[in-house]
């Protein structure tokens, strides 16, 4: 495997990545997922910590996406006071809505409970929440009349998962229970016992439009 490098170590920090982000992220390259998300690297920010890494999905729905978002991976191994931990996950995730849901008042919080509840679900401890959840609309005039109202969730949330053995978190666990946020936002029902598929992330082949 190639080492996790300019996705991402900050130019400051220069050598091999330490050994626990390194085994962090090799968890994240195999860990086993829904074979309706397609997941695969993306640039990682290099300001947010010494060293990152970042996947983008996408649930997919014939040739169309039904839902998207971002994992990043950051790790300080002097620690960091905010995230009372080593590492720390942040993600994006976005989904279009049907206008019943998009009205529900209750949204937001039921948005947020499917993070914490995935997490949850598969018995991950964590700390340090922290996010927001954005409801959108969109109407269109003029040239753009025809085209009907438009919707759209987004979740942008942090968490600190909980270190293991040699310092080093489940991140391929805490993928896995990402990627239930996103099969649920997009409405994909729950996955039966072993619907999963081993994941093998592609070398990113360019800038890509979700």
């Amino acid at each position: 495997m190639d080492e996790p490098k300019e996705n991402g170590t900050d130019p400051g920090h220069g050598g091999a990545p330490p050994l626990p982000f390194r085994a962090a992220v090799d968890a994240l390259r195999g860990a086993r997922l829904r074979p309706q998300i397609e997941v695969e690297p993306a640039p990682a920010p290099k300001r947010l910590a010494p060293y990152a890494y970042a996947l983008e999905a996408a649930v997919v729905d014939g040739e169309q996406d039904v839902a998207d978002g971002r994992l990043v991976l950051l790790h300080d191994p002097a620690g960091h006071d905010a995230w009372r931990g080593t590492f720390r996950l942040v993600t994006l995730v976005r989904a279009e809505l049907e206008p019943e849901m998009a009205a529900d008042p209750l949204l937001p919080d039921v948005c947020w409970s499917w993070l914490t509840g995935a997490l949850a679900a598969r018995g991950l401890a964590y700390g340090e929440p922290s996010g927001t959840v954005t409801r959108a609309s969109s109407h269109y005039f003029g040239g753009l009349s025809e085209r009907p109202a438009a919707s759209q969730i987004e979740i942008r949330a942090s968490w600190t998962p909980r270190e293991g053995l040699g310092g080093v978190p489940d991140t391929a666990a805490h993928l896995a229970a990402w990627c239930d946020l996103l099969a649920q936002v997009a409405g994909l029902p729950p996955a039966a016992p072993g619907d999963a598929s081993v994941v093998t992330l592609p070398q990113r082949r360019g800038p890509q439009s979700r």
